[in-house]
């Protein structure tokens, strides 16, 4: 047990890189729990609407996540070589793969957008229109598909200021996100100030022009500190990488670009799964998603730390403190979340209560957020290994254990119970969560045997 607790000196270390993160995925998480309250105090069709259209974009979201991860993975040992044109090439790959998955997903939302929405609306509940819900999704998503521009260039540039050790600017511009879009939510959902109320296009505007201003301050910030940004000196004056490196990236990042899309196309099929039981497991659904969110930043934080660090001693050929210190990083994540888990089961009430919606929802959802809160310690031991594994190069066996396990194991599962029995929606929920205990065990067979301990740039 004392091999798995470190000193005062390694977790001031490990806070000072995962508390910011933290907060920058908090607020992240926060803007998108302020939107979803504030619509949801409209109406259940609005909140059903823009849950729907948020599930679809978070497949672009962990695609763009998947395509800066890869590349991080060089970009974090290129920084603890102290190689700065290392760093830049991996930025420069970022670049490129990002406005490729960009073009795409603009090409699909624009052309599919209706399509994609109505697979999640079904009959099955007493609570809500679905036609009204449909609507309300399509004008959400319209003015949401702008605010992927800025989405992109926030993850290029906070995922190398991340690798680079760069941690409290993110922060800042996300904290000043989150000011505005609250601000604007308030003003433009409801209509305050003279302000017509728009109510899911008013949430839409807010989210989209939030965004650009935080993109800018972390663009313009890492430009104006090139000092400290070394990486950033003639950083579009060509985009082109050695070619030896690209095949590394592509061979090495290809598979998590691809785990990410699949994961979270997965998710967005789950929750497919689960619509068909009407449009009150949808809005109970996402409630419960919006609020379990903002308490999983905990775990999520530490497996980006994880990454962070144990890629940095990777990179120095650190092998033996890399091992220690990803040890150490799993067991104080799982404690973290334990604690976290039974505060937010605890409260799961406060929380849902905000929402203007119908009692059969308002009880999905509670029920749905205690679920996640009992499952949160098996999320945080499998984040956390996942990273572990992913810092080592080892973007295959992540694959497998990840995304593959989603389409193999989790939605067979959840397709067979939500169409050919009659088994409760919860029940169903819980199954579905819990098989990812055996996820654990392959996870820690992994980590143990020590099959990440690897120096990719050397």
């Amino acid at each position: 047990m004392r091999k798995l607790i470190g000193d005062k000196k390694f977790y001031r270390m490990i806070l000072g890189i995962a508390i910011p993160i933290m907060i920058q995925n908090g607020i992240t998480n926060f803007v998108g729990m302020i939107d979803n309250i504030m619509v949801g105090r409209v109406g259940t069709e609005q909140m059903s609407g823009v849950a729907i259209v948020n599930q679809l974009f978070f497949v672009f979201n962990l695609c763009i996540f998947g395509g800066v991860s890869g590349a991080g993975i060089f970009g974090a040992q290129f920084y603890g070589q102290d190689n700065q044109e290392g760093v830049r090439s991996a930025f420069r790959f970022k670049i490129i793969i990002c406005t490729i998955m960009l073009a795409i997903s603009m090409i699909i939302f624009s052309g599919f957008g209706t399509s994609l929405i109505s697979m999640y609306l079904h009959e099955g509940s007493n609570v809500g229109n679905i036609t009204l819900a449909l609507s309300y999704g399509e004008s959400y998503m319209r003015i949401m598909l702008i605010g992927l521009i800025p989405f992109m260039m926030i993850q290029i540039y906070a995922s190398t200021l991340r690798e680079t050790g760069q941690t409290l600017t993110p922060m800042i511009a996300g904290i000043i996100s989150v000011i505005v879009n609250t601000t604007l939510n308030y003003i433009l959902i409801f209509g305050k100030f003279g302000a017509p109320a728009l109510g899911v296009e008013g949430a839409a505007i807010a989210t989209v022009i939030a965004r650009f201003i935080e993109a800018g301050i972390i663009i313009v910030w890492t430009h104006i500190h090139y000092k400290k940004n070394q990486f950033i000196v003639g950083i579009y004056r060509t985009l082109r990488i050695p070619t030896d490196l690209s095949k590394q990236i592509i061979v090495k990042g290809m598979p998590l670009l691809v785990n990410e899309a699949l994961w979270s196309a997965g998710m967005a099929m789950l929750m497919q799964c689960y619509s068909v039981r009407g449009i009150a497991v949808v809005a109970g659904y996402n409630i419960s998603s919006t609020i379990s969110n903002m308490f999983n930043i905990v775990f999520i934080a530490m497996g980006s730390t994880v990454s962070i660090v144990v890629g940095q001693l990777l990179g120095a050929g650190k092998m033996e403190e890399a091992k220690d210190t990803a040890n150490k990083m799993i067991f104080f994540s799982v404690i973290t979340s334990i604690v976290v888990g039974l505060f937010m089961g605890a409260i799961a009430h406060v929380f849902v209560n905000i929402y203007k919606t119908d009692e059969e929802v308002k009880y999905l959802a509670r029920s749905f957020i205690r679920i996640v809160a009992l499952m949160m310690p098996i999320q945080a031991f499998l984040n956390a290994a996942y990273f572990t594994l992913r810092s080592g190069g080892k973007t295959v066996i992540t694959f497998l254990f990840d995304s593959c396990f989603v389409w193999v194991v989790s939605i067979p599962v959840a397709l067979f119970l939500t169409r050919l029995t009659g088994m409760s929606i919860l029940w169903i929920y819980f199954i579905c969560q819990f098989a990812d205990i055996i996820k654990c065990i392959i996870g820690y067979v992994l980590v143990k045997k020590g099959v990440w301990l690897n120096n990719i740039v050397e």
